[in-house]
């Protein structure tokens, strides 16, 4: 039944103007409309509508990700502006925090976004 329609995407803030700045300034995403309930941006045709909300408590896992053809340049690239990516003690990630999933040779590297959501990077798969 919804195989023919496009997915939306979503993600929650309790700081729009944090937030806001975060996906267009650092992320570099085009932000669509700014709505009472909802920032909304356009990732390459699929919506991303950041929630806005009195409270969060984000995920333990990742909320969004994106498929990149470098993932070394867009991991120094997001680095360069500033953003912080995770390390766990439990993966062998190299020394810019992406791991390679063993046997599949996709590799993954994850970040925060000011309320706390685990985004990823994805290069492979």
């Amino acid at each position: 039944m919804l195989t023919d329609n496009r997915p939306m995407c979503f993600v929650a803030t309790a700081d729009p103007a944090r937030a806001r700045a975060f996906y267009c300034d650092v992320l570099g995403l085009t932000l669509t409309s700014d709505e009472d309930y909802a920032l909304v941006y356009d990732l390459a045709g699929t919506m991303l509508r950041i929630q806005k909300v009195q409270a969060l408590t984000p995920l333990p896992y990742t909320a969004l990700g994106w498929h990149v053809a470098d993932i070394t340049r867009a991991v120094a690239e997001l680095s360069a502006r500033g953003v912080t990516f995770e390390r766990w003690a439990f993966l062998e990630q190299d020394a810019a925090g992406i791991w390679t999933v063993p046997g599949a040779g996709a590799k993954v590297a994850w970040f925060k976004d000011p309320d706390g959501n685990l985004l990823s990077l994805t290069e492979g798969a």
